[in-house]
């Protein structure tokens, strides 16, 4: 008799060894981490929970029929789309330490695809998303076949059924006090045989989404309340200096704590510490709580200038339609021309619009002719000589209105190979005396192969930005701008090896300005106490504006 024909008898030989493969199937399924810490062999002793309510309730369907194969499509492509939510959980853990939420991180997808294309090519890149299409299509085929094994299986005797049935309700009920437990809604009186876990992952994105909502709509509830709009005379306390905000790409607090990068920073820090000071520039440095870490820059820019706390995109369209004035469009307000200098924009970039930027000098704008460093457009001393060449020209407040200005400085974003070289800033021209260095050395998928290597490179582009901000700074210090330099995120976890969201903070410039700083407890000096404190970025806009202004909101 086929299995078709009906459930197997005890003489089909096949039919042990068939179930036994499709609950091992079942078994690895559920088992399957999220997190790269789980990862381990001895995650296979953990029993699934949830392995032996699927396994009966398969088994006591009716074999065969509608309800049979509707059971099986639905089981079939929950864990199908379980299984992706526990890779896409891996993948935003490796890179951001935090899990996916499919609310607010679909946009992801495409940012990976760019990522990847740009550091593999566009071909191989294509060959892993062919791959990663092949799995999962395997996987459900495999998972379709594992339910047929189970479907019905005991359908043939009634008295072991109806046995079954009743096994279902104490079964699930263990399933259910497990993921309780785990999510800390009671405390369970004894240790349980096993984990629940995949069925809550389901549930705790489910909770996810609800809160994540629910956040959403008290956001925009408080972005409609802005207690400096209106106020006039903001800023006043800077008078005609220019104020450059400078990210850093990817300059977390693992560069001044993780031993394979401290050394060459901090020594970077100190030798730029000693000569502006020599130059008679104050310094003071601190820490800054950044919303996410490993990418999405912008999130930290819109944070850090709207002062709402904007972890994802989601919340970031929110921010930007909400009304809130920004940092910029506040220095608007008071006198200033307000300039975003971004050379990693390379497409149409219409949030700006809702940035407050009087200009925006996308990579297009800065007039640069040499070749891109992979997916570097240039390097960052070209974009700091382009910000003086189009931006700075002539004396603030004489031949030109004040600059408040964004800068972000790329040459630290990955795939962190080659590293730039410092040249003579009168040298700078178009940028092709970087021509020799941006085709030399190994490319992306080279050095990817080896993590060390990678770390390696992180470490040398993150010292080239350092120095290149250093020499910027020494350059300017005869009418220096109040330059406030800062890393936008953490690295991805594998390179920074820190769980940590915290940034350094570098504020450089005139003492009469520097010195307003004291009262944050920031520290004197290019490197930050580690006692220092940290402010989260959402509070710094606010700050900011009490610290530079004669007037309160």
């Amino acid at each position: 008799m086929s299995r078709r024909d009906g459930p197997r008898g005890p003489s089909d030989v096949s039919g042990p060894v068939a179930l036994t493969i499709a609950a091992v199937v079942f078994y690895l399924v559920l088992a399957a981490p999220n997190h790269p810490a789980a990862l381990a062999l001895d995650l296979l002793l953990v029993f699934p929970l949830e392995l032996p309510v699927l396994l009966i309730g398969l088994a006591v369907l009716p074999s065969g029929g509608g309800l049979s194969r509707v059971v099986r499509a639905s089981l079939v492509a929950t864990l199908v789309l379980l299984s992706l939510v526990k890779l896409a959980d891996f993948a935003t853990f490796s890179t951001y330490n935090r899990s996916f939420n499919p609310l607010v991180d679909l946009h992801l997808i495409p940012a990976a695809w760019n990522l990847g294309s740009g550091t593999l090519g566009t071909g191989l890149a294509a060959v892993v998303v062919g791959l990663l299409l092949a799995a999962i299509l395997a996987l459900a085929a495999l998972l379709w076949w594992a339910s047929g094994c189970w479907a019905g299986v005991v359908a043939a005797s009634p008295v072991v059924r109806r046995a079954g049935v009743v096994a279902l309700a104490p079964l699930s009920a263990i399933a259910v006090a497990e993921i309780g437990g785990a999510m800390r809604h009671w405390t369970l009186p004894v240790d349980l045989p096993g984990a629940a876990f995949t069925a809550r992952v389901a549930v705790e994105r489910a909770v996810m989404i609800r809160e994540t909502a629910e956040r959403l709509a008290a956001f925009r509830m408080a972005a409609a309340t802005d207690p400096y709009a209106g106020t006039a005379g903001l800023l006043d306390r800077i008078g005609t200096r220019d104020v450059l905000l400078t990210y850093i790409e990817s300059y977390g607090a693992s560069s001044l704590t993780n031993p394979r990068y401290a050394p060459t920073h901090r020594e970077t820090l100190a030798r730029i510490e000693d000569d502006l000071a020599r130059r008679g520039l104050a310094m003071r440095s601190g820490w800054l709580e950044a919303p996410m870490i490993g990418g999405q820059s912008w999130l930290t820019h819109a944070t850090l200038s709207t002062g709402l706390w904007t972890p994802d995109q989601r919340t970031y369209g929110a921010a930007l339609v909400s009304g809130r004035k920004s940092l910029f469009q506040l220095a608007q307000e008071s006198g200033f021309e307000t300039v975003a200098v971004m050379p990693a924009i390379t497409l149409d970039w219409p949030e700006a619009e809702f940035m407050g930027f009087d200009r925006v000098l996308p990579a297009t704008d800065l007039g640069y002719a040499g070749p891109p460093f992979n997916w570097v457009t240039m390097p960052d001393q070209f974009t700091l000589a382009a910000l003086d060449r189009l931006v700075l020209a002539g004396r603030p407040g004489a031949d030109r209105a004040p600059v408040f200005a964004q800068v972000a400085l790329i040459s630290s974003h990955a795939p962190w190979t080659p590293v730039p070289d410092l040249v003579a800033w009168e040298d700078v021209g178009d940028g092709r005396i970087f021509d020799a260095v941006a085709r030399s050395g190994d490319p992306p998928e080279v050095v990817w192969r080896d993590r060390d290597r990678v770390r390696d490179q992180f470490r040398q582009a993150v010292d080239y930005s350092l120095r290149t901000v250093g020499a910027y700074a020494a350059r300017h210090a005869d009418a220096a701008p109040l330059l406030l330099v800062l890393g936008d995120h953490q690295p991805a976890l594998f390179v920074s090896e820190d769980a940590s969201f915290a940034v350094p903070i570098h504020v450089i410039g005139p003492e009469a300005l520097v010195s307003l700083f004291a009262d944050w407890g920031w520290t004197a000096g290019m490197i930050p106490a580690p006692e220092a404190p940290s402010l989260r970025m959402d509070a710094f806009r606010n700050r900011f504006l009490t610290t530079f202004s004669s007037v309160s909101p």
